[in-house]
Order: structure tokens, then C-alpha cells, then sequence
């Protein structure tokens, strides 16, 4: 390099950098400004209504007398005891079922010669796309005691045994098979990186292959197996769909099931809920920190300075048993629910005298479907979900693309203070942020609540962490030196973002933008207390249709939504993948 062009990479660069000095302040003051609108004060509200015994909709926020008379009463309510202890047992037991098949399928697709290991991995992950209420419904039609389709084949085939999924086995068993993907996603990332010689050596010392599995492979990727455990709990302990679908008739409350109903009584109990929901969101804060905790104090380096090529382990025969289980596990979540929902929504009752009565062509027809859109609320909600999931994408693509770049690729002082405010959601179930959003907005003018904006702004704040993690993959595999070269070229800040930074991250943000359309598409929990009539979206009209009693028409709308989401899917992977390609031919 001669010195000319060293002086003038130090001009460029000292130029944008100064230009950058001058903007930063303003930039940080914003998003910090834009995080605690979306994020600090609707807490900072929640905490007012469960320490105020005025009532928003009734007496407004002037009236602030604080007390913990809230406080003191949740906790010594047995209701509150027992949906706090329903809430452990059951995310509790379906977390160790989510572990037990999570490991198992993160262990054949990455560790051993099954055939259609590939088909399997992508497969695997369609449970976390199913909303957790069509869940909830697809296997109450299953395992009804009465009229579930299970118990009809069982009865045709003289077994003695009946399924109930109305029970606390039921929520247990749906939480642990639809929530196992999250153990998987991090412990076959784990595997993929854990240097093999390892099992080998236990293998020379004369180890079976099943004991090396016990004592030196999930032993080394105990930070995944854990941070999968943490996890897969603290999104079971915020979901609302599957209790309310499967614990309800059988009158078990959990947590947020349990906050709800609080709010729908006569008069509502807002303050009481605002109190039981701070309560569930410091049970998750904890569980979240624990889980920061662990993995901090403790060293699990699996991967050496040297190359290496994870082995497969040849399983001979037994590559086909693990095949076949693989197979079951696809059917039960996917097939086995989807023939239900098919089933109940095409046939006029779901009643069965007998096996045959299943196959009687006269009874099916489309007269759910024909009710549900009759129903005017029907497209609206339709609509309304669809606006609210490219808002929320949009806006939230946006401020994740903003806070990860800053984040990620300045230096600015109060980056810190952006990236802490952005990860606080991740500690908040949905159920809480919608009565956070609640008593942020209600008695406030503008005319923000009921509309579909306060639903976007909710959505975005509540998945902010997930979507800033997903960009952030992409930010770090850029290399600094192209920013610097855009600078040589006398290009300012801005226009690096636009013509570099954003281009080569395209696919990230692509993908970004998709999870948070999905997310938005299927969230219950955080759209409940925040919808009226003319806002209503897809999610709630489905809960509207269950609790009114008619399972045909849960059914129809259940595949409807399902449908819908299944298209747009494939719609938003098209576009990641030519984002993908347009970002390969600009790198």
C-alpha cells in the first residue's frame, strides 16, 4: 500500500467515522427512546396496575393509590397455588418428554447412518409452526373420552384402553412433542461441533456405543441439553392455546389460563391479573437467568484447534429401527392431527356408533365451511392477521436490522443499554405482554388501542429478541473490511449500510422478517386482552369458535388458518431463497 492511498483510506475513514461521532448520540437517544416506549413503559404500567386499586376502564389512571394489597392477595389465593403448581407439573413433564425426543432426534440426524436424515431434520420442525391452540383442538378430537377418533379404533379393534387428553397426561404429552424441536435446534447444533476422537477414546477404552452416549456425548453438550431444557420450559409456561384447549374442559387451570379468566369475569379483575401476570413473568425472568447462569459458570470446550468431520455411527440393522421411529413420531404430529381436524371439519357431527360409521360418505360435506364464511368476522379476521403479520414484519425487520447494526458493528456508547433492553421480552411471556399493552393504552386518548397497530406493537416487542438473534448471525459474518472500502470510495455511513451492509445481509433479514410474519400469524397469547370487534385476527376468532362449543367449525377454521399459513410459508421461503442467491451474486 503506498502512502497516498494509506492517507486516504485515514481520510475516508476518519471522515465517516467523524461523521458517525456527530450521529451516534441522536441514533442511540432514538432507538433507546423507541425501546422504552415499546418495552419499559407498558411493564412500568403492569407494575401500576397491580400496585393501584383503581380500575383503567372505569376511574382512568388519575386516581393512584399504591398498595400491595394485589400482591398479598394472589399469593395467598389456593387458585393461584394451584394453576402455579398445574403450570409446573405440566411444562415441567413436558419439558423431559421434549428432552427425551429432542436428544434422540438431534443424536440420529447428526451421529449415525439413519436413512432420510435430511428428511427428518426439516420434517422435525413443522410442530413449531402449528399455532398451540389448532394443537390443543387437533388432539382433543383425538383423545376425546367419548367421541375422540383414537378411542373409536381402539374400541374397533377390542383393546381396552381409552385415551384422555382432556387430562393433565394430555397437556403433558402435546406440550413435549410439539416444543421438542427447541432441544433439538440446540443440541444437534452441539453435536455438529463436538470433535468425535472423544467417543472414540471411550470407545478404545473398551465403552459400549450406548454407554459412550451416556457418559461422555451428552455429558460434553450439557450447555445445550440445558439451554434446550430452559427453554422449551419457559415457552411452555407462557402458552395459552393447548391449556385452554385440553385443561379447561377438564377444569385444570394453569398460569396464564388462569390470568384470563380473571379478566373475563364480571366485573373484570384487571389489577388482580396485572398482579398473577408479574408474578408469571419473575417465575420466567428467573428460569431465564438461570439458565444465563449456568451456562456462564461452567466450561464445556468440545471443539479442538485441529479439523474435523462429526462420524456418523453405523447402526447396521438398527438404521431402520430409528428410521421407523423417526416415521411414527412424523405421523403422530403431523399426520394424526391433520386427519383429525379433516375428519371433524367435514363431517356434520362428530359422533361414531361404530368404526365404519368413520367412512359413511353421507355424513361429511361442507357445511362447517359454509358456516364459518357465512360468518363476517371470518375474512375480517383473515385480513386483520395478514396486516397485522406485514406491519409486524416490516416494523420489526427494521428496528432489529437497527439495533443488531449497532449492536453488533459500532462502538457507540449505550449499545449495551440497547442490546439489555431489547433481550428483556425473552423473559416475558406473550399472555403478560398483552396486559402490559393493556393497561399501557386503555385509558390513554389517540385511539392506539383496539386497532391493529397496538397488536404490531406488541408482536414486535415480544419477539424482538428472537428477531435480533436471527439477524445477528448475518451481521457477524460480514467482514469490516468491505465498510472500510466502501468509506475509501468517499461513501458515508448510510449509504455503507445501504449498498453493503444491507445487501450482503439480505438473507438474514429475509429470514428475519419471516419468523417475525410467522410468529405474528399464529401469536395468541399477547392478542387476547388487546383485540375488540373490528380487530379481531385469526387466532382469537379460532378461540371464539371453540369455547363457543362447535367442534365442526373449530375444525374448518383450524385448517383454514392452517392452510393459510402453510402457503405464506411457502411464499416467505421462495423469497429467502432468491434473497439468498441475489446476496451470493453481490458478495
Amino acid at each position: 500500500m503506498t502512502a497516498t492511498t494509506a492517507a486516504g483510506l485515514i481520510t475516508s475513514t476518519g471522515s465517516a467515522s467523524s461523521a458517525w461521532r456527530l450521529i451516534a448520540p441522536l441514533w442511540v437517544g432514538g432507538l433507546l427512546i423507541l425501546l422504552t416506549f415499546l418495552v419499559l413503559y407498558p411493564l412500568s404500567m403492569l407494575v401500576f396496575g397491580a400496585l393501584s386499586d383503581s380500575n383503567p376502564v372505569v376511574d382512568g389512571f388519575g386516581a393512584f393509590r399504591p398498595a400491595l394489597t394485589h400482591f398479598k392477595e394472589v399469593l395467598a389465593n389456593e387458585n393461584v397455588h394451584l394453576a402455579f403448581f398445574n403450570a409446573l407439573v405440566a411444562c415441567g413433564g413436558g419439558t423431559a418428554l421434549a428432552v427425551l425426543i429432542g436428544l434422540f432426534f438431534s443424536w440420529i440426524v447428526v451421529r449415525t447412518n439413519t436413512p432420510g436424515r435430511r428428511f427428518i431434520a426439516g420434517a422435525s420442525m413443522i410442530p413449531l409452526f402449528v399455532p398451540p391452540l389448532v394443537a390443543g383442538v387437533a388432539w382433543g378430537i383425538l383423545g376425546s373420552p367419548k367421541t375422540g377418533l383414537l378411542n373409536i379404533v381402539l374400541k374397533w379393534m377390542n383393546i381396552d384402553f381409552r385415551f384422555d387428553f382432556y387430562s393433565m397426561s394430555g397437556l403433558i404429552i402435546v406440550f413435549g412433542i410439539y416444543y421438542a424441536p427447541y432441544v433439538y435446534m440446540f443440541t444437534s447444533s452441539a453435536l455438529r461441533n463436538m470433535d468425535p476422537s472423544l467417543e472414540e477414546a471411550s470407545e478404545v477404552s473398551g465403552a459400549s456405543a450406548f454407554t459412550t452416549l451416556f457418559t461422555v456425548t451428552f455429558p460434553l453438550i450439557a450447555p445445550a441439553i440445558l439451554a434446550g431444557t430452559l427453554l422449551s420450559f419457559v415457552v411452555m409456561l407462557g402458552i395459552y392455546g393447548v391449556p385452554a384447549a385440553l385443561g379447561a374442559p377438564a377444569n385444570i387451570s394453569v398460569l396464564t389460563t388462569y390470568i384470563f379468566k380473571l379478566t373475563a369475569w364480571s366485573p373484570p379483575l384487571y389489577n388482580t391479573a396485572a398482579a398473577v401476570a408479574i408474578l408469571l413473568m419473575i417465575v420466567t425472568a428467573i428460569l431465564v437467568w438461570a439458565q444465563q447462569r449456568i451456562l456462564v459458570g461452567k466450561s464445556f470446550a468440545t471443539v479442538a484447534g485441529k479439523a474435523f468431520r462429526p462420524r456418523a455411527l453405523n447402526l447396521g440393522r438398527w438404521r431402520w429401527f430409528t428410521f421407523g421411529l423417526a416415521l411414527i413420531y412424523l405421523f403422530i404430529v403431523v399426520v394424526l392431527p391433520t386427519l383429525a381436524l379433516v375428519i371433524a371439519s367435514f363431517r356434520r357431527f362428530l359422533f361414531f356408533k361404530d368404526f365404519d360409521a368413520i367412512f359413511d360418505s353421507k355424513a361429511y360435506g361442507l357445511w362447517h365451511f359454509n358456516a364459518v364464511f357465512d360468518n363476517p368476522l371470518t375474512m375480517l379476521s383473515i385480513w386483520n392477521t395478514l396486516k397485522v403479520g406485514v406491519i409486524t414484519a416490516v416494523l420489526g425487520g427494521a428496528l432489529a436490522f437497527a439495533i443488531g447494526y449497532t449492536v453488533n458493528r459500532t462502538n457507540v456508547k449505550g449499545r449495551k443499554s440497547i442490546d439489555l433492553l431489547a433481550t428483556i421480552p425473552v423473559a416475558i411471556p406473550g399472555l403478560v405482554i398483552g396486559v402490559a399493552y393493556l393497561w399501557a393504552w386503555i385509558g390513554l386518548p389517540g385511539g392506539l388501542y383496539g386497532t391493529i397497530w397496538i397488536l404490531a406493537l406488541a408482536f414486535v416487542a415480544r419477539f424482538m429478541p428472537d428477531t435480533v438473534k436471527a439477524l445477528s448471525t448475518s451481521f457477524l459474518q460480514i467482514h469490516k473490511e468491505l465498510e472500510e472500502a466502501a468509506w475509501i470510495s468517499g461513501r458515508g455511513m448510510l449509504s455503507t449500510i445501504f449498498t453493503i451492509v444491507l445487501p450482503l445481509a439480505r438473507p438474514g433479514v429475509v429470514a428475519a422478517m419471516t419468523l417475525l410474519f410467522v410468529l405474528a400469524v399464529r401469536e395468541l397469547g399477547s392478542s387476547l386482552f388487546l383485540y375488540t370487534s373490528d380487530s379481531t385476527v385469526m387466532a382469537v376468532l379460532l378461540l371464539d369458535y371453540y369455547e363457543g362449543g362447535n367442534t365442526g367449525k373449530t375444525a374448518a377454521f383450524s385448517l383454514v388458518q392452517t392452510v393459510i399459513l402453510g402457503v405464506l410459508l411457502g411464499i416467505t421461503s421462495w423469497l429467502s431463497r432468491g434473497a439468498a442467491q441475489s446476496a451470493a451474486r453481490t458478495g
